[in-house]
């Protein structure tokens, strides 16, 4: 966790949490760490990560069976992919735009500078 910046820590736990569902490394369904153990790998306060996966129940993407613990839930991957695409698109995105008009960096120079880098990334 990056304590430095301003994003609420519990925010960045759920960043993590969610990466590493669209990344493939939890699967749907699985169990996930329970909240002291997650607390004790990301070095904060159990009652942050109890405020994370709250926050992550609440958007459905995790459940809680009673003294078990946390589990993805079957659908996680979807609903995790679909909430980091509205964030980036209602959040990054402006930002990103703003930029590129500010700076002069027009449609097609962005889609050669897009189309190059997805080349770069095969080699």
């Amino acid at each position: 966790m990056d304590f430095s910046i301003p994003k609420p820590i519990y925010q960045q736990i759920a960043d993590y949490i969610l990466e590493m569902i669209i990344s493939g490394k939890w699967s749907a369904g699985a169990r996930i760490p329970s909240v002291r153990e997650m607390a004790a790998e990301v070095e904060v306060n159990p009652n942050t990560v109890a405020r994370t996966y709250n926050y992550l129940s609440e958007t459905e993407i995790i459940y809680n069976k009673r003294g078990i613990g946390y589990f993805l839930s079957k659908d996680a991957p979807a609903k995790a992919k679909a909430y980091e695409r509205w964030k980036f698109i209602n959040e990054q995105l402006p930002k990103i735009l703003d930029n590129m008009q500010l700076l002069g960096i027009s449609k097609e120079e962005f889609n050669r500078l897009y189309l190059n880098h997805r080349e770069n990334e095969k080699k």
